[in-house]
Formats: C-alpha cells, sequence, structure tokens
C-alpha cells in the first residue's frame, strides 16, 4: 500500500451546499480511476482569512472559490496569474508544496472553450459581442473575448456606472449601451452573452425584448438552472445557435483538476449528464 498522501481538494463558498463542482470532480475521479477527494467547504466570510491557510496544513492540493470569497482570496494568495489580477477575481487556487498560494481565474477559459465545443465554426473576429451584465461575470466573459480578438463589445448593465467602470478597465473596444436601449444592440451583434442572474431559477426574468435577434448569431446564457432559459428558448425559436451555461462550469474546472489531480478530463455528454443527475 502507498504511504503517499491521497490529494485533497474541494470548493469554498458561503453557501456551498447547492454547487454542482462536486459533482463535476467526483465523476472525473471515478473515470480516471484517481486516488482523491473533492468536498464542499462553507466558510464564513469573516471567517476565510484564518481558515484558508489551514487547508494547506490538512493537506489539501487546492481549491475552487466561488461566492463570496473570488475577490477576498485575492488578498490572501501569495501568487496571481495575469488573468486573475485583470479579472480582479480568483476562481481557482492552487496549494503549493513550499506552502504558498497560487490563485488563478478560468472562468473566461471556460467560458471561451465552452462556446468552441458547442459552435465550432465561430470566428471571433465576425463582429461585436453584446454583453449583458457588468459583475466579476461579465468581467472575465470581456477580458476573453477581447483576448480572442472580438473587434467591439456592446455592454449593458442596469446600473450604467459599473458597465462605465470595465469600460474604463477594458478601453475603447468596449462600448456602454444604457439598458433601455438593451434590446437595440442585438441587431449588431454576432454573439449575444447575458452573464447576469436574470432569468435564473427563483431569479427576475430578463424582460429586455429580444426582437432584434438574427439567425444564424450565438446566444449563451451563463445561467444553468434552469438549463434551457426564457433568453435561449425564444432565441432558439428565432434560429439562432444558443449555447447553455452548464458548459462552462465544466471547462472552467479542467485546469483546477488537471493540477490537483494530474489528469486533464475530457468534457463531454457524460460529465454533462452526471452533472444534471
Amino acid at each position: 500500500m502507498s504511504d503517499s498522501k491521497i490529494p485533497l481538494a474541494g470548493v469554498i463558498g458561503h453557501p456551498i451546499a447547492h454547487s454542482k463542482s462536486p459533482n463535476v470532480h467526483g465523476y472525473w475521479l471515478r473515470k480516471y480511476g484517481l486516488r482523491g477527494h473533492y468536498i464542499p467547504i462553507d466558510i464564513a466570510p469573516e471567517k476565510i482569512k484564518d481558515l484558508l491557510p489551514r487547508l494547506v496544513d490538512l493537506g489539501f492540493v487546492g481549491a475552487n472559490v466561488t461566492i463570496p470569497h473570488k475577490e477576498t482570496v485575492m488578498d490572501i494568495a501569495d501568487l496571481i496569474t495575469d488573468r486573475a489580477t485583470l479579472i480582479g477575481a480568483a476562481n481557482t487556487l492552487i496549494f503549493r508544496k513550499d506552502g504558498r498560494i497560487h490563485a488563478d481565474n478560468t472562468d473566461g477559459y471556460g467560458f471561451i472553450e465552452n462556446i468552441r465545443q458547442s459552435e465550432p465554426d465561430w470566428n471571433p473576429k465576425s463582429g461585436p459581442a453584446a454583453v449583458f451584465g457588468a459583475g466579476g461575470a461579465a468581467r472575465a466573459v470581456i477580458a476573453s473575448l477581447l483576448d480572442v480578438g472580438v473587434p467591439q463589445i456592446l455592454l449593458t448593465n442596469r446600473t450604467r456606472i459599473r458597465a462605465e467602470k470595465l469600460r474604463d478597465d477594458f478601453g475603447h473596444r468596449v462600448q456602454v449601451v444604457e439598458w433601455v436601449q438593451a434590446g437595440n444592440v442585438l441587431e449588431e451583434a454576432d454573439l449575444v452573452v447575458n452573464t447576469t442572474s436574470l432569468g435564473m431559477t427563483g431569479k427576475t426574468e430578463m424582460r429586455v425584448p429580444l426582437d432584434g435577434l438574427r439567425p444564424g448569431i450565438i446566444v449563451n446564457d451563463l445561467v444553468y438552472t434552469p438549463l434551457r432559459t426564457r433568453l435561449l428558448a425564444e432565441a432558439e425559436q428565432r434560429g439562432c445557435r444558443v449555447v447553455d451555461g452548464l458548459g462552462m462550469l465544466l471547462h472552467q474546472a479542467v485546469p483546477g483538476f488537471e493540477r490537483w489531480f494530474g489528469k486533464r478530463p475530457v468534457v463531454d455528454d457524460n460529465v454533462r449528464a452526471a452533472v444534471l443527475r
């Protein structure tokens, strides 16, 4: 029997019982026959600075981070990747053997890989992208879209000042549009992305007029509960190519799993089914 430690990882948040990440990583651990465990870890905001370093001492090799800790862990980490710095938040931590905490953000990577897997012929340089929302998810989406060559971001948010902050951070390729004019940007966009919680189970529906959606454009909703939101359902009826939000959750998990457990997992229909169960 090997004396080597079994790798431990988890997802940190508050609350955390709703997280699907344990289903994702648990499925991959079983599929590849790997030694390791991945568990949900509920840490209250006032305790995160004290408890996070203790995970290193307990034998954890890393963790995912979700609300409300994605910004706080940036102040605790010893090393921060450029993309996490640009986004201003971390969702993936690697606990190094020397005890230092390495913070990364794979949300943008997961977003782009989800689009590419669902729509392999997508050309990011073909035209503008319309982005709804100006929170942390929007920052990751905008950073990744600009990185792959999208020429212009048409950004709209219910609170304009938050959208203007993103424009100031990301530059002239981001154009802010008033929320009351949100429906108009659809006519110009080749890609439409909802990064808000509008349409999520238990939240307010998205009431932006969708008449401007053109057949053939890609519409992506980061919401995955429900999997088929009103936005996606109506976009599909109008002949758009729709991409649900579950794939982003799956793809953003890939880099962390590979670092923690030594195997790069594949995102396929089987892992989707395992998570949806």
